[in-house]
């Protein structure tokens, strides 16, 4: 059985309560926005009582001179508190909306901090499932709707009905019969404002859909830009683009259709209520005389500007419980994310000072998608500084190995230990600052070498990267670049070669001084020059480091301690080049096939 739904849940607000948690340590500030909404709907009658009094007992004709004098000097003291009131309800209004403004970016803020760290902690299949520009949108459209919560919906739509309350009870206390007439129409609006909500509430959400399309769309293809351009699909990628950008246009002139109706719907429903009471109190006004046919005059200015009262926050209350409702959308889908648990769990306590570098997997069984498993009872062992590789066909599990050596992904059978000990029981960052990893594909942000070395980390001094790249002979290297370590690598890096990049990959695992090393395909995409000084860094890096080689080049292995065959995520055979040559088995038919280009014998 799951939790008792709360209190809030039960009424259908559970997520609006959450919503607003977010904005708990801030509960000052959404006090006093709830006080400014409570004073400035009780303001809002006050003007047009304050001009039927004036017309009702100051206006007055046939008086004396002198009467006629105070009786000006009363209407204008009214006008000028009449004025300063105006000015103190602005004043109210700008503050009331600044503070639930400044409510709604702060909550925001706090909320994208939460969002994008929740990204960043969770487990790499959830990148491989998920589009990348569909997280973009949950951590920047989405969680720009929440502000919208704040700034436009909720606060403001409490203090839009309760200026309409206020002005509702005081123009039923002025006249109760006069206020009904004005009101007539006010059904036909109820009805309008139903179906103005509905319409645009659904092209809302098809723009929010087009939205998340668009941005995973241009994300994708930016990404791939040198594909799309080397294949010559331009045309067909600019077609779809313009379909996803058709649907988007159409979901907003929706919208539009929905407002341009809308709206003169208001104005003509304001306009008859108007046009009822001044029928109602000119018919009325034929059987009264004097003082009667004062005061009736008095309500009628008192309530026409009720009426524009009344009508105002109606105009916008609609266009608000949408924006409150797409803020709740937005925030559903946000809370997605965060609620999801498939992350890597930093349980662990262990920080080891000095890692030795022994590895250990045992009967380790893993799938990526549940029942479909790549990798089947791996089983091995890596003493401390011994160098083991890895190989096999193209699909044979060899990559997922070493995702899991630093978690990036959980296993479902089995354990890994290092030194040991079950990489569970690690600090997740103490686990992965023992382990180096060069990847086949290097990543490189945009910024200087020195930052992409040092990741951005203030910590680690130039000396300190100059004497890393030192170490395996690639200072020169990097000075030859124009502005040596300051030189901008651009987004991806895409102003180096593939062998640059590998290099400043090196720098960057050296650095860091790790135990345990992985080189993954390290020299399968460079060119030979690149190699050479390649094969001399990896020789310098995996000194006194145990080391985990994944390689389809076979001569970069002949010296590893102990070469693992991989097939079909299945250890094969074990053992070193000459024993493995001399078994004629798996790894002697990838051999062959690299070197002798003989037809592969087949396996044992």
């Amino acid at each position: 059985m799951g939790d008792k739904p709360s209190f809030y849940e039960k009424l259908g607000l559970g997520q609006l309560h959450r919503v607003m948690q977010f904005a708990a340590p801030y509960k000052s500030r959404v006090i006093i926005s709830i006080i400014l909404a409570i004073v400035l709907a009780v303001m809002s009658p006050v003007r047009p009582y304050l001009i039927q009094l004036t017309i009702n007992d100051y206006v007055r004709d046939g008086q004396a001179p002198d009467v006629q004098q105070t009786l000006i000097n009363v209407v204008i003291w009214i006008t000028v508190i009449q004025i300063g009131l105006l000015l103190l309800e602005s004043g109210l209004r700008f503050y009331f909306s600044f503070l639930t403004a400044w409510l709604g970016q702060t909550v925001v803020k706090d909320l994208r901090v939460k969002v994008y760290g929740k990204i960043l902690s969770l487990n790499l299949r959830q990148f491989d499932r998920t589009p990348i520009g569909t997280l973009t949108t949950r951590t920047i459209n989405d969680i720009e709707s929440v502000n919208n919560i704040f700034s436009e919906g909720l606060i403001p739509i409490i203090a839009d009905l309760l200026s309409i309350v206020a002005v509702l009870v005081y123009m039923f206390m002025t006249d109760w019969q006069l206020t009904l007439i004005s009101l007539a129409p006010f059904p036909f609006l109820i009805l309008a404002t139903y179906f103005f909500k509905e319409s645009v509430n659904r092209s809302f959400i098809q723009v929010r859909n087009a939205v998340a399309r668009l941005n995973a769309f241009v994300q994708e293809h930016l990404t791939g830009i040198a594909v799309v351009q080397a294949f010559s699909v331009e045309e067909k990628e600019s077609a779809k683009f313009r379909e996803i950008n058709k649907d988007h246009r159409d979901a907003n002139i929706r919208a539009i259709f929905a407002y341009s109706v809308f709206f003169p719907i208001v104005e003509i429903v304001l306009a008859v209520g108007v046009g009822l009471m001044v029928w109602w109190a000119g018919t009325a006004a034929f059987n009264l005389q004097g003082p009667e046919a004062q005061e009736l005059l008095g309500k009628m200015m008192s309530f026409y500007l009720c009426l524009n009262l009344l009508f105002r926050p109606l105009r916008v209350i609609a266009d608000k419980f949408n924006v409150l409702q797409m803020g709740m959308v937005a925030s559903e889908r946000i809370f997605k994310v965060l609620d999801n648990d498939d992350y890597i769990k930093d349980t662990g306590h262990v920080v080891p000072e000095q890692s030795k570098g022994k590895v250990e997997f045992r009967n380790v069984s893993f799938a990526y998608e549940e029942g479909h498993y790549v990798l089947k009872n791996i089983s091995f062992k890596a003493e401390p500084g011994e160098t083991v590789a890895i190989v096999g066909h193209t699909g044979s599990g060899k990559t997922s190995i070493i995702s899991l050596m630093n978690r990036l992904y959980e296993i479902q059978e089995g354990e890994i230990l290092i030194d040991d000990i079950n990489i569970k029981d690690y600090k997740l960052d103490a686990l992965r600052r023992t382990i180096g990893v060069v990847l086949q594909d290097v990543f490189l942000f945009s910024g200087s070498v020195m930052d992409n070395i040092t990741l951005f980390d203030s910590k680690i001094t130039r000396e300190q990267v100059m004497e890393a790249a030192k170490m395996i002979d690639m200072h020169d290297f990097i000075m030859q670049l124009p502005g040596g370590y300051d030189y901008n690598v651009m987004e991806r890096g895409g102003t180096l070669s593939l062998g640059q990049r590998q290099l400043i990959s090196f720098i960057r695992a050296i650095l860091y001084n790790p135990s345990i090393l992985i080189l993954d395909e390290a020299t399968s995409s460079i060119d030979t020059e690149s190699e050479i000084l390649i094969q001399k860094a990896i020789d310098q890096l995996i000194k006194g480091r145990t080391s985990v080689v994944i390689a389809h080049r076979l001569s970069t292995i002949r010296k590893a301690n102990k070469i693992i065959v991989l097939d079909k995520g299945e250890i094969r055979e074990t053992g070193t080049h000459d024993e493995l040559l001399a078994m004629k088995g798996f790894y002697y038919n990838l051999h062959q096939m690299q070197f002798e280009k003989k037809k592969p014998v087949g396996a044992r």
